[in-house]
């Protein structure tokens, strides 16, 4: 992958500043949107308030950008394969270029490009989806009691199962995570779905199918289906609290499905270069998180979030189990932020949050532990521009690592990222 060098890092930033001041002023009203700033914080599923006048075919050209300065350290137990010394640099740069499109009342379409990331450098296609909350372009007032509660959507893209993948980072869309790497298990993927979101009365219900693939192939045999639902509850309290509580199930089968729901990031991880070894033959972009490898499996998962006035807190608990029950195996996600923030606008907060994963990839195999400790804060210096500072620490224990470059590794240290979207 190519390098850029400091200067040029430093110019893409503040060219994408001097952008997102210019793009935002122009920046035309969406239907049923999640802003790409900081209003779209904490928001799970696009709201079904019917606050903006459709007047005709509007085009909203976004972006993000994030570069992080990375100061970590690393070590393991095992002698002849040792981790590769760390030096204290920026990292390439991400970009994101998102087109949104209000096509009619009620019908909107988005699609999002990652121009450069750690996997891939060059401009990739990350997905895109069509989602519907009026069917008036059929006839006017078509089913229109339903579609005051129902939402549908259908693309390849990321699916609503669980809500971890509402706060991540997504390659440069970075804004809405607190911190800088997303979780150890990263339940997220790009696939061909279909889905229908219910909301009413503060319940939330989601069902949907997909086929469980990330890259597609028409050759006969590979035929597989997932399944995918929510069930949950989210309310505004009243002006100080809020309570929202989801859980989410994922069933694939055992039809060639080759299931990506912890793989189908193309983006990279955080933490570059981290357990990362001298001997290494292939440098993997997605460590730190761990992917259990089942081909098909079960899963599930449950999100607490609580917003207290300035005090937050969400919480994963989740379960990914082996389809293939001849050879076993599974992974226990926990996981737990507390979130402070003050200001004005609450522009400012601090934090910390915990992340463990146990678990084996078979009844066979001895299990192994991961541990991540992040305890940082940020500063909204607008709602498009965030700067993050973090402490994180990942440890790795368990049998299972044993005879690996895995076994007793640890990183830490400190991480700056910035942030702008847009």
């Amino acid at each position: 992958m190519k390098k850029m060098n400091i200067g040029n890092q430093l110019m893409l930033l503040a060219f994408m500043l001097l952008a997102s001041t210019t793009i935002y002023a122009q920046q035309p009203a969406l239907q049923y949107f999640r802003s790409n700033d900081k209003g779209g914080l904490n928001v799970f599923e696009t709201p079904k308030k019917d606050t903006i006048k459709f007047e005709g075919l509007k085009v909203r050209i976004g972006g993000d950008f994030a570069l992080q300065f990375q100061g970590l350290s690393q070590s393991n137990d095992m002698v002849g394969d040792i981790l590769v010394d760390l030096s204290s640099n920026f990292n390439l740069p991400t970009a994101n270029l998102n087109i949104d499109v209000q096509l009619a009342d009620g019908l909107r379409m988005h699609l999002r490009n990652y121009l450069s990331s750690r996997n891939h450098n060059e401009g990739w296609v990350k997905g895109g989806y069509l989602q519907l909350d009026k069917l008036d372009f059929i006839q006017e007032g078509f089913l229109s009691e339903f579609m005051k509660f129902a939402t549908l959507r259908f693309g390849m893209d990321e699916i609503n199962y669980g809500d971890t993948h509402f706060r991540r980072s997504d390659n440069a869309r970075a804004i809405f995570n607190p911190f800088v790497g997303n979780y150890i298990m990263d339940a997220f993927t790009t696939e061909p779905f279909a889905e229908l979101t219910l909301q009413k009365s503060g319940l939330i219900g989601v069902v949907g199918v997909s086929n469980g693939r990330l890259n597609q192939d028409p050759i006969s045999g590979d035929d597989g289906i997932a399944f995918f639902a929510k069930l949950g509850y989210d309310n505004q309290i009243n002006e100080d609290l809020r309570i929202r509580l989801t859980g989410s199930v994922y069933s694939s089968s055992d039809k060639s499905t080759r299931d990506y729901l912890y793989n189908g990031d193309r983006a990279g991880a955080r933490y570059y270069s981290v357990l990362e070894g001298v001997n290494d033959t292939r440098v993997s972009a997605f460590l730190p998180r761990l992917n259990p490898g089942f081909g098909y499996q079960t899963a599930y998962q449950i999100n607490p979030f609580v917003k207290m006035r300035g005090l937050e807190f969400f919480g994963v608990f989740e379960v990914a189990n082996n389809g293939d029950d001849t050879v076993g195996g599974g992974y226990t996600q926990l996981g737990a932020e507390a979130i402070y923030r003050f200001g004005i606008t609450e522009q400012l907060y601090i934090g910390g949050r915990y992340n463990s994963v146990t678990g084996e990839s078979s009844d066979a195999t001895p299990s192994v532990d991961i541990n991540r400790l992040n305890i940082g804060g940020g500063w909204y210096m607008t709602k498009n521009v965030l700067t993050k500072l973090e402490y994180v620490s990942q440890k790795y224990d368990g049998n299972g690592f044993n005879g690996s470059k895995f076994q007793g590794a640890e990183f830490d240290g400190i991480v700056i990222e910035a942030v702008i979207s847009f």
